[in-house]
């Protein structure tokens, strides 16, 4: 069943690169983790909530450690649009990465428009192939923490074949 969802993290990722972005300015990257890497992002999300305290790390790497694949998708060097708009908190464009927690920041909000865009082109193709999924800020913190994938900012999708999604009806 792994190389299947391997053929459909691809899949998602194509679905990633060719949503839409913004001005036409692409700043998505993509990446597919699978088998021991797996584990070890499971392993290490639940290592760093026991470490920090911070709720639910534990609960979503679980679920990793219950997923073949997990694809994750985020934005690099992300220039801001330039329009000024005010969305990103600031009157003027923000100058991008000034700080680093989980993710680097501040981000241009059409690029993360631009993201979340590319996320959601890439669970409505898991979707339709009837693949579990669901989108984790949790992962994507632990896989850039791990350089599973070079980003400033990216969220994860775990992939899964079961009777029965094991991403919703959690225990927090």
């Amino acid at each position: 069943m792994s190389s299947e969802l391997r053929l459909v993290a691809d899949l998602m990722c194509i679905a990633a690169r060719t949503a839409p972005k913004s001005a036409g300015q692409d700043y998505v990257v993509t990446a597919v983790v699978e088998g021991q890497a797996c584990r070890e992002l499971g392993e290490a999300m639940i290592r760093f909530g026991e470490e920090t305290g911070k709720p639910n790390f534990d609960r979503d790497g679980k679920n990793v450690l219950g997923s073949p694949v997990v694809v994750l998708i985020g934005i690099k060097d992300a220039r801001p649009l330039g329009i000024g708009c005010g969305a990103c908190g600031s009157a003027e464009c923000i100058k991008p990465n000034q700080f680093e927690a989980e993710f680097k920041g501040p981000q241009c909000a059409f690029r993360l428009l631009d993201m979340g865009i590319a996320l959601g082109s890439a669970v409505k193709t898991a979707g339709l192939l009837n693949v579990d999924n669901r989108i984790m800020y949790r992962v994507g913190s632990i896989a850039r923490r791990m350089g599973l994938i070079d980003a400033d900012y990216v969220m994860g999708i775990p992939l899964s074949v079961t009777g029965k999604s094991i991403y919703f009806d959690r225990k927090s």
